[in-house]
């Protein structure tokens, strides 16, 4: 026979023969690090408890956090993530223009939008006036009036909360009727509710209140509309301000993935219709969802290596008890070192026994974490978010940390000298 094919078989043979030996070495040290935990059940459910605590507050930080991120999310939302804004920001005026002249927006630059640019469902100019309002016993303040259409309720998702909003029957035929906020209609007739068709003037003109609204975030009055603010029909402002020149106008896009193209396209028309030297500015909440989903994953992952730290103090106690386990199984450390285990099969029992605790505390704490929010889902109409990698990773810290708090301890027991051991009492 080929003496090197021969020399090939023994090695395969010899590898064979190591891995089935080494297999079944790794069933015997499991067996006895199961029948080490039988002797012992107290002392293995109190040592697997912090691990359990940790694992269970990793899972539920996670899924505060990612509550918390939807939360935030949503209402960034509500301000109308496909929403964009075009705003004239000046220029247009060369040498002696410059004192007389604005290139402002119009209803034409809107309509030329909508004509061009298929994804706008919904759109409205924005006409500001202001206007100094008695609200009765000799209050009087300054209140802003705007001038909309009728899908700028839409567009700005808006919450109408008594009445009505007006239509695009009172837009054509001219109605002097007015949507107001609740502050407004609060101090000046006491109630929402109670504002509903009373009259007041604008200009020295009445209108007739015919709904109170507000924002359905509070923006803290970082948008267009104050406290007090009046809407009107754009054709109304239009007529008692005696101009048709707007500072914004807002569009409503189809979809978010729709916004980055339907913004450039609306900034190119939009620029093509005025002069090259005026500015008009874009603006869309793209940026500001992206920065918060940023924000949040951030607190997220910091959150979670705050409750690491239960971990690593389940893994301080895991290497506690093991330490007291090898100085309390010295003479059976002995023994087997001289029935012929070697330092790597001691070092394996010990290891195996730490990893273990470890692993089913934190198959415990998984369990107990995500019995939490599953119980919020079955028992309430409100949805949890889960994560299923916060498990895994709850998991995978969970080994390691019975990897390295338990390698202190096995180490220990497989230094040991067996005839020292023997002797031991």
């Amino acid at each position: 026979m080929n003496p090197v094919l021969e020399q090939t078989r023994n090695s395969s043979f010899q590898q064979t023969l190591l891995s089935a030996r080494r297999t079944m070495m790794l069933s015997e040290i499991l067996k006895l690090a199961i029948d080490s935990f039988a002797a012992s059940k107290l002392r293995f459910a109190l040592t697997a408890l912090g691990m359990v605590i940790g694992t269970a507050s990793v899972i539920l930080v996670v899924t505060i956090g990612l509550t918390g991120r939807q939360f935030i999310l949503n209402e960034i939302q509500k301000i109308g993530t496909n929403q964009v804004e075009v705003e004239y920001s000046g220029g247009g005026a060369v040498g002696a223009e410059k004192v007389v002249y604005n290139d402002f927006l119009t209803r034409d630059d809107e309509k030329a939008v909508l004509a061009a640019v298929p994804s706008v469902v919904a759109s409205s100019p924005v006409l500001q006036s202001h206007d100094r309002i008695s609200f009765g016993g000799g209050v009087v303040k300054d209140t802003l009036v705007l001038g909309v259409s009728p899908q700028y309720r839409d567009v700005r998702n808006l919450i109408v909360l008594a009445g009505r909003f007006f239509d695009v029957q009172d837009e054509n035929a001219h109605i002097k009727c007015a949507v107001v906020t609740v502050p407004f209609a609060r101090e000046m007739f006491g109630s929402p509710e109670e504002a509903i068709g009373k009259q007041f003037s604008i200009l020295g003109i009445p209108f007739t209140i015919v709904g109170t609204f507000k924002e359905s975030v509070d923006t803290f009055g970082q948008t267009e509309i104050a406290d007090q603010t009046i809407l009107i029909p754009f054709s109304v402002a239009r007529y008692i301000t005696g101009t048709d020149n707007v500072k914004q106008l807002y569009f409503s896009i189809r979809s978010m993935d729709e916004v980055p193209d339907a913004t450039r396209e609306i900034q190119r028309i939009v620029q093509g219709r005025h002069r090259p030297s005026s500015v008009y500015k874009s603006f869309d909440l793209r940026e500001l969802l992206s920065m918060a989903d940023r924000i949040s994953i951030a607190l997220i992952a910091v959150l979670v290596m705050v409750a690491a730290v239960t971990l690593a103090v389940g893994g301080v106690g895991i290497m506690n008890i093991m330490l007291a386990n090898v100085r309390s199984r010295i003479r059976e450390i002995g023994i087997r070192k001289a029935l012929g285990a070697t330092y790597r099969e001691v070092k394996l029992q010990f290891l195996a026994e730490a990893v273990i605790i470890s692993l089913a505390g934190g198959l415990v704490g998984c369990f107990v974490g995500l019995a939490v929010p599953l119980s919020i889902r079955l028992f309430s109409d409100y949805s949890l978010p889960i994560s299923m990698w916060s498990v895994v990773i709850a998991l995978a810290a969970a080994t390691a940390v019975g990897v390295v708090f338990g390698t202190v301890p096995a180490t220990r027991a497989a230094q040991m000298d067996p005839v020292e051991s023997l002797k031991y009492e």
